[in-house]
């Protein structure tokens, strides 16, 4: 069975030693890698951009090729003429990045605060169904990612909703929560109408 889960990191910056800061912060805590795949075109527009010129190259940098070459990491580029080859984790990231967007706004969060609005976007993705639930009354609990990434479901601790309170009555951690709650609600919705779809290589008109 394969399955995929999703992992977020926030940097201060487009350098090398930014890329090697979030590339050891993910090893320790998923683990070495035995392989990275990454884009080898230029797929992004505007901002974008900048990032993916950035991103290779911070993959010219002997640094950072002897750091992966030294823990015997593989890299695989994916060809520029065939994006659909990255189609899995591509949709991912741009699903991130619009929902995020939308419940951010025009907020300003701290470092700390968008840090841990990512940690917690990164859980609630790592909590969706991966199939459904059977009609079997010993079945109470859906497979997600987060049962290969830790044994178990991921769970928060509980915490009251603050949905229905006015933004200028929220304390800093109670905003970040309160986009949490709002990235979850507009992110499942996206969901289930993406499982809803037929499945991708698909024709059209009569067959």
């Amino acid at each position: 069975m394969a399955t995929r889960a999703v992992h977020l990191e926030i940097v201060d910056g487009y350098s090398t030693p930014a890329f090697l800061g979030a590339y050891s912060r993910f090893c320790a805590r998923r683990g070495l890698p035995a392989s990275i795949y990454s884009d080898n075109g230029t797929t992004f527009i505007g901002a974008d951009r900048e990032i993916q010129e950035a991103f290779r190259a911070a993959l010219r940098d002997p640094n950072f090729l002897n750091r992966t070459a030294s823990d015997q990491v593989t890299w695989h580029f994916i060809s520029p003429a065939a994006p659909h080859f990255g189609g899995l984790w591509e949709a991912g990231v741009r699903s991130v990045k619009h929902h995020l967007r939308r419940v951010v706004g025009a907020h300003t969060l701290t470092f700390e605060e968008f840090a841990t609005l990512l940690c917690n976007i990164e859980a609630c993705l790592n909590s969706r169904p991966l199939a459904p639930l059977t009609d079997s009354a010993d079945e109470y609990e859906a497979l997600t990612p987060g049962h290969f990434l830790i044994g178990a479901a991921l769970t928060a601790s509980p915490e009251a909703s603050v949905l229905h309170l006015n933004e200028n009555r929220l304390l800093r951690w109670q905003v970040v929560r309160q986009t949490t709650k709002r990235f979850w609600k507009l992110w499942q919705t996206d969901y289930v109408n993406t499982l809803q779809q037929r499945a991708k290589w698909r024709k059209s008109g009569k067959e």
